[in-house]
């Protein structure tokens, strides 16, 4: 039988003191309804994580927008970007701690920029600027059709937007640049295709 963490915090919620002591004995690991005062970025390194602190801050009123999903396995027939889209929206909410977009006249958001390089432009690479980057393999994906923004022919040369990921901003630039790292294999289960 599988314990899940999500359960063990809702036990102890319901829990007398008596029932608290005790799952704190059992679970030590386990952070319950204590405030963690660390950085967001030291919190959330997993999805697991991200979807924990939005079920605390949903518990304690702090959280109206409906992401939690309970059950992603029912999302198994979906495609994977589908899912990875679920994940990183749940991922960006935690993340941002409360802030959500409003999507006003010079509001600044901030989403994670990613690109792909050749064998040859990383081989040329110096090790220093191989290190700043967050590098994955793409042998799952077909990254011949892959592209992360498009190009216009709008009265000018041409232009470059990225029109999609709206729901996955982040309030900083910090956070963004975490998020894309962090969590690059789902931006890519997002992004780019399977073979």
């Amino acid at each position: 039988m599988e314990i899940q963490k999500k359960n063990i915090i809702a036990a102890y919620e319901s829990a007398d003191e008596k029932g608290k002591e005790m799952l704190k004995a059992l679970f030590p690991d386990v952070t319950f309804n204590e405030k963690d005062e660390r950085p967001i970025t030291e919190r959330i390194k997993t999805f697991e994580d991200a979807y924990d602190e939005l079920s605390r801050r949903d518990k304690a009123g702090d959280m109206s927008a409906g992401l939690l999903v309970d059950d992603l396995d029912e999302l198994e027939s979906e495609s994977e970007d589908l899912i990875a889209f679920v994940k990183l929206r749940i991922i960006c909410a935690a993340l941002n701690e409360g802030w959500e977009p409003k999507f006003t006249e010079g509001e600044v958001r901030w989403y994670p920029w990613h690109w792909l390089y050749t064998q040859q432009e990383i081989d040329n690479m110096r090790k220093e600027e191989r290190e700043k980057r967050a590098m994955m393999s793409t042998d799952d994906y077909v990254t011949e059709y892959a592209g992360f923004a498009c190009a216009d022919s709008v009265n000018a040369p041409s232009i470059t937007n990225a029109y999609l990921g709206s729901r996955l901003c982040l309030k900083s630039n910090e956070l963004a640049s975490y998020c894309g790292s962090q969590f690059i294999e789902l931006w890519a289960d997002f992004k780019l295709l399977r073979k």
